[in-house]
């Protein structure tokens, strides 16, 4: 039988969403434990409980250090690694300026391994163990991304980012092999080790409707394999797709009608929803992604996360790298904190712990198996230093409880505030 290992340090269990049932379902332990084995938790609870229980276990003593799952980051874009903060455009101007001649250098294999590497290192440096990331049209990106995922054991997903139209010469397939390269990585991926394969259509400007048709096929074929996309990002956005689906309804229906639309879906930014989109989203149970680093970086506008999960709707949180403008799910936190606030709504610590952990998790569809610390889940964790810096110190020192200790470090902190990261129990960082 395999070694048991004890952490101990200060942990929270979370009974349900805080931000529908508040902080008091939030179980915190001041001297708590995990025992991890075989790269699984098997058990979580007080310290001297666990102490009693595995008397013969090695023992990790992270002292006041906060134990929390390894954040999820639910949309990322890891080939714009190289480009993230750069200066000054609106989405579109954006995509010309930066993203698309950038992506043109993923067909090369060497360069694709090269960022994918560093950018699953810059992640698990910040304490991110899993992301859900598009990569690009070349089929290299993805095998490069996963290969780099699965050498440090990190649970994944990810997919080929598919256009047909209104991109570069060099960043355009067509609906045939769209569906034919998302087939066959699928099938090389989807379920291998810690891989998961998503159905990705960038979003409907870049893809014509017999492309969006034929991942709606292939989605059809697949209906576990999650789908992501965009919608809604900015209001320029939105008109230049009623200029291009004149028959559409609204945004959404641009996916819909090709069946793209489904429980399994991952619909970044949503920010300029219409009503009926809304309604439609809640109904099939597709999960929203919110990217605020982003959503402010290149002024896309503020999305409404009090009234979403409020009516029933499934949102994660993500950096959305390199459109966002930071690495760090600490400062998306701050960041949904801060557009939070612009809309009126005070989000409590424990609401943004909890989507960049089993909120997330939950819209990924993965909470069985990262995101909580569950017994039986996969042992990816973090251990969150709340003195990191000195500025820290000072602010969580005169907190009486444990949101005022862990809200500076939402707040302020940065990769200096990630002590330690295991993933499948082993340690990375």
């Amino acid at each position: 039988m395999s070694k048991i290992t004890l952490h101990l340090g200060q942990t929270l269990a979370f009974s349900d969403n805080p931000m529908i049932e508040g902080p008091d379902t939030v179980r915190h332990d001041s001297r708590g434990a995990i025992a991890v084995q075989d790269g699984h938790v098997l058990a979580r609870g007080s310290a001297d409980e666990l102490r009693r229980s595995y008397p013969a276990a090695d023992v990790e003593d992270h002292g006041a250090r906060l134990l929390l799952p390894g954040f999820v980051d639910a949309h990322v874009h890891f080939p714009q690694t190289a480009i993230i903060a750069s200066w000054g455009k609106r989405l579109i101007d954006w995509l010309n300026t930066y993203t698309f001649p950038e992506e043109m250098r993923f067909g090369d294999p060497g360069y694709a391994s090269e960022v994918a590497a560093r950018y699953v290192d810059l992640a698990l440096s910040h304490g991110t163990t899993t992301m859900c990331s598009y990569c690009t049209i070349h089929p290299e990106s993805v095998t490069a991304y996963f290969e780099a995922a699965a050498r440090r054991g990190m649970r994944v997903l990810g997919g080929k980012t598919c256009m047909d139209r209104n991109a570069p010469d060099g960043l355009r397939d067509t609906a045939q092999s769209a569906y034919d390269d998302s087939k066959a990585l699928l099938q090389a991926w989807h379920g291998q080790g810690r891989a998961s394969y998503v159905i990705t259509p960038r979003f409907s400007p870049t893809s014509t409707p017999e492309q969006l048709s034929a991942l709606g096929a292939l989605w059809a074929e697949h209906p576990d394999c999650p789908m992501q996309t965009h919608l809604s990002e900015q209001t320029d956005e939105i008109a230049w797709v009623r200029d291009l689906f004149p028959q559409a309804r609204d945004y959404l229906d641009t996916y819909e009608a090709h069946g793209l639309l489904g429980a399994n879906g991952l619909y970044g930014h949503a920010i300029h929803l219409e009503p009926r989109e809304r309604d439609r989203l809640r109904e099939v149970g597709g999960a929203l992604v919110h990217c605020p680093t982003s959503n402010t970086f290149i002024g896309s506008g503020l999305f409404d996360m009090a009234g979403l999960i409020t009516a029933g709707q499934r949102v994660g949180l993500a950096t959305d790298t390199g459109g966002g403008s930071s690495f760090s799910m600490l400062r998306t936190m701050a960041a949904a904190y801060e557009v939070a606030q612009l809309r009126g709504m005070a989000l409590h610590p424990a609401t943004l712990l909890w989507l960049a952990t089993e909120g997330s998790a939950h819209a990924l569809r993965i909470a069985d198996r990262v995101g909580t610390l569950a017994p039986g889940t996969e042992a990816d964790f973090i251990a969150l230093d709340l003195a990191s810096t000195p500025a820290i110190a000072q602010r969580s020192a005169r907190a009486s409880d444990i949101w005022e200790a862990v809200f500076p470090t939402i707040m302020m902190g940065d990769d200096r505030a990630i002590a330690g990261v295991w993933v499948m129990g082993e340690r990375r960082v």
